[in-house]
């Protein structure tokens, strides 16, 4: 590959592992949700994902050229060759917790994902104009959630409360660009991040301060995702994930 090749190889893995991980970590929801009809629609927002995962890691590796699948790359990497961003591989903790991230990542995907739609590649164009309906779907379902817990109970508010100041943390790398990204966004290929970031946090405080929730902004505190660097969290996760594949080597589903 020459280097602008690997520069798309690592994007579309990039978004490819972002999705695999946070599909995951919604498929532990599956018969533990608070009801049954929250335990289905949460399946079924992480079988979006995992379409979305899909799409991008067959295009990575038609790039690649190796003669990997889909299934090589989700499920036989080790832990520091994933580069999703940190917030998506965050244990999913209790309801208020995995909703709370949700909003987050439904309302900046909701925007990503309508920039991408102009890519100058058309194949990425195509998967983010699928996606993105996915995604105000999925934000159509977290907001309620979020006002029905800030202005519940004192206990559904005290969680989401928690929820917020862990997650605050993590925020700030949804809009950081690696300097490969940064060429790909020039070349019209890629969406930059950075200038998505002052709606995304003008939307978020709005949603949130009518719940009476302060919310500042985004910050940078913890970042590394994009490199390789992960929370203790990812690697006990890809050991359940990626069990049957590497019990199994070969199988095909």
């Amino acid at each position: 590959m020459d280097q602008q090749q690997q520069n798309l190889y690592r994007f579309l893995v990039g978004l490819g592992d972002d999705s695999v991980v946070l599909s995951h970590r919604l498929s532990e929801w599956c018969s533990n949700a608070p009801y049954l009809e929250e335990d289905l629609a949460l399946s079924n927002v992480a079988l979006d994902y995992i379409g979305r995962a899909r799409m991008f890691y067959q295009y990575a590796a038609e790039i690649e050229g190796k003669g990997r699948t889909e299934d090589d790359i989700a499920y036989l990497r080790d832990e520091r060759e994933f580069t999703n961003l940190l917030i998506h591989e965050l244990p999913i903790n209790d309801f208020a917790f995995t909703m709370l991230r949700q909003f987050f990542v439904d309302v900046f995907y909701c925007n990503y994902l309508e920039e991408l739609c102009k890519s100058s590649d058309e194949r990425i164009a195509a998967i983010a104009a699928k996606a993105v309906k996915e995604s105000r779907y999925h934000l159509k379902r977290s907001e309620p959630w979020i006002r029905q817990l800030a202005e519940g109970t004192d206990e559904s508010r005290r969680r989401i409360e928690n929820a917020l100041a862990e997650l605050e943390n993590f925020l700030g790398e949804l809009f950081e660009m690696p300097a490969w990204e940064v060429e790909l966004a020039e070349q019209g290929i890629a969406v930059d991040r950075k200038a998505l970031k002052a709606n995304w946090d003008e939307y978020v405080q709005q949603f949130l301060k009518a719940s009476d929730i302060d919310f500042a902004e985004s910050r940078l505190l913890v970042q590394g995702g994009r490199e390789g660097i992960h929370t203790e969290h990812l690697g006990h996760m890809l050991s359940d994930m990626q069990y049957v594949q590497r019990a199994y080597p070969g199988q095909q589903w």
